[in-house]
């Protein structure tokens, strides 16, 4: 189970059994009527309430407390998924602090869209069990207190609900129901405290037989079970390598961060919490990409959780094509999620990703013979993939917005094909070592020969690059050069000889897949390029390239600690530090590492969290300290 919070506490979303689909909730509100009064929703900013609030430290168990100038009362709230439960938990202490006695009604609504959909939704309230019932086909979500309610209402909307006027119904056919609670006497400086608990099955009695455990195991012993189930995940892993306050903070909320990502029963990682199911403004990231996943996979492993990462490539196996391809972005259970064209990235990203796992954690498992079965269609994929100029050819970008022939993608077929052919090796595959090898030689070769621009002093970011006919038309009238091509069935289709934008994406080319070395002349001008091109004036970072227009085109948190990584590599610590530093000094209030900051405002813009922000914030921390005790190794 996953929940998904703004900062006041109101729950936004909630995905049950898996964290990429479905998505069940509409609409879940928390509300407090004083007096009689009107009911103020105290879980979002709408009705002027204030915040504050923040993870509780080594756990994903989230506080907030709220406050209203002209509202008598502060509300604290406390809220996680019970360990090892189906079971949400939401406890409120209300404080009096006014100087009269306050007569106080707590208001609990919700509407479920139960599999992602307003149809077919229905509600009832079980007297016996205290508890409000939503449900649809083999899901069910049961919603009760640590107190009987004083009220309730199956069948209602939120206006209904805020009016305060629950009539008693007891079952009805839509989406929205409600319960009460009421304190008709508080005392100055005294508090009341309400937990709520919601429970998921596939069937009404079980989620009712769950609410009655989890009241049972009261809120005090659920929070400190939970708290200390945490602490201890985190122990079992590597602690942060640098004796740092604040860069151990946001070490350990990244791992945190990505445990939360990786789904429990089936092992794929998802990108980030979905936020645009609709696809306004994205194609939404609710899924599982292959890149993204070996990027996290290989920050585990550096933390010592091995464990999380070889679940993500047991699943990654079943996700794979019969081909030897793996498509651009998959649900849970490795099913092609929406898409909109190859991106030979991804499962190049996955073979460098097995051996990386191999090298940091002497995994048997990836010698084995049902990986190797995988290993061998997905080089083999590769080797196919190669285009008469050495190159792969034209799939789509790491940034899903082109097709060409991409130098982050020669790259990453590089690192696949290498770890290919040290997987074969250690099985003792000479022979399809050496084919693989002798490819991957020939993309290096073709990176160095094919993609570096001497006017710009830069690699170019890709070539044979697709275009829209009237950006073609331009281009050429400017003096680039380009074909008129048709494709198999008759579609003309303009191609551009070179890319010249400079991309963040370039640094890429040395890390992490090694097709050329950081000390390299060529590869230290193009990340001299990257950092002098994409810095972004005033608020900082790096945006992903030149003409980026992607949510207004902010620097991201992931380039910025990319080129933390490069300056690393290089030995330019002091500068990889500045990086690493921003990205601390612009984490959210409660710890989050977003995927973009607006450039503007210096805020969280876009998605929050990235979960591939957090691999490598991750990734920069034990690269630092690496290179921190090489250093002081050196001076022995």
């Amino acid at each position: 189970m996953l929940a998904a919070l703004g900062a006041g506490g109101r729950m936004y979303r909630l995905w049950w059994p898996h964290i990429d689909t479905p998505q069940h909730l509409d609409e879940w509100r928390t509300g407090i009527r004083v007096d009689g009064g009107r009911t103020l929703w105290f879980d979002s900013e709408e009705d002027g309430w204030r915040f504050e609030g923040g993870y509780e430290s080594g756990t994903n168990i989230v506080h907030v407390e709220a406050s209203h100038p002209e509202c008598p009362v502060v509300i604290r709230s406390t809220h996680f998924v019970a360990a090892d439960a189906d079971g949400l938990v939401r406890h409120y202490r209300i404080v009096n602090n006014g100087s009269r006695a306050l007569r106080l009604e707590f208001i609990h609504y919700s509407s479920f869209w139960i599999g992602e959909t307003p149809h077919h939704q229905a509600v009832l309230f079980d007297e016996p069990a205290d508890a409000l019932v939503h449900y649809r086909g083999a899901r069910v979500f049961a919603i009760s207190a640590d107190r009987s309610c004083t009220g309730f209402h199956a069948g209602l909307t939120r206006e209904q609900a805020e009016s305060g006027r629950l009539e008693g119904q007891e079952a009805q056919l839509g989406a929205g129901g409600a319960l009460a609670w009421a304190f008709p006497n508080v005392a100055p400086g005294d508090a009341v405290e309400l937990t709520l608990y919601l429970a998921a099955s596939d069937r009404i009695e079980p989620a009712l037989d769950k609410i009655a455990e989890l009241r049972a195991a009261t809120f005090a012993g659920l929070h400190d079970r939970t708290a200390a189930w945490w602490r201890e995940w985190l122990r079992a892993a590597r602690p942060c390598p640098i004796a740092d306050d604040r860069i151990r903070s946001l070490y350990e909320r990244s791992l945190l961060v990505m445990k939360l990502m990786s789904d429990e029963l089936s092992g794929a990682v998802i990108a980030a919490p979905e936020m645009d199911e609709s696809y306004a403004r994205s194609g939404g990231y609710g899924y599982c990409w292959g890149r993204d996943a070996a990027f996290i996979a290989s920050a585990f492993d550096l933390a010592g959780l091995g464990e999380l990462s070889e679940k993500f490539f047991r699943w990654a196996l079943a996700a794979q094509d019969r081909s030897g391809a793996w498509q651009q972005r998959h649900y849970h259970d490795g099913t092609l999620a929406p898409s909109w064209g190859l991106q030979i990235d991804e499962g190049a990203s996955i073979l460098w990703g097995l051996w990386r796992h191999r090298e940091l954690t002497g995994s048997e498992w990836v010698l084995s013979d049902e990986v190797w079965r995988a290993v061998e269609a997905g080089a083999d994929f590769l080797v196919r993939m190669l285009d008469d100029n050495g190159l792969p050819k034209p799939t789509h970008d790491l940034w899903e917005e082109r097709v060409a022939q991409h130098a982050y993608s020669s790259a990453a077929v590089y690192g696949g094909l290498e770890a290919a052919a040290r997987i074969a090796e250690a099985r003792g595959r000479r022979d399809r070592a050496d084919v693989w090898r002798e490819a991957a030689q020939r993309v290096r070769e073709s990176i160095s020969a094919r993609l570096w621009d001497g006017s710009r002093e830069c690699h170019y970011r890709s070539i044979r690059l697709t275009v829209p006919e009237e950006r073609y038309r331009e281009a050429v009238r400017a003096g680039a050069g380009g074909t008129v091509q048709r494709t198999a069935k008759g579609y003309v289709k303009y191609v551009l000889d070179v890319d010249p934008v400079v991309d963040a994406s370039l640094l890429g080319l040395a890390i992490p897949f090694a097709a050329l070395d950081p000390d390299d002349e060529r590869m230290a001008k193009t990340a001299d390029r990257v950092q002098e091109l994409l810095w972004v004036p005033d608020v900082g970072g790096i945006k992903r390239y030149e003409d980026d227009r992607y949510i207004g085109g902010n620097p991201w948190m992931l380039t910025t600690l990319w080129l933390a990584q490069f300056r690393i590599a290089q030995g330019r610590t002091e500068e990889a530090e500045r990086l690493i530093e921003w990205a601390i000094d612009h984490q959210t209030s409660f710890g989050l590492l977003p995927e973009q900051i607006d450039k503007d405002s210096g805020q969280a813009a876009w998605v929050v969290p990235l979960t591939w922000s957090h691999a490598m914030f991750v990734l920069a921390v034990r690269m630092l300290a690496d290179s921190r005790s090489a250093g002081a190794g050196s001076h022995a």
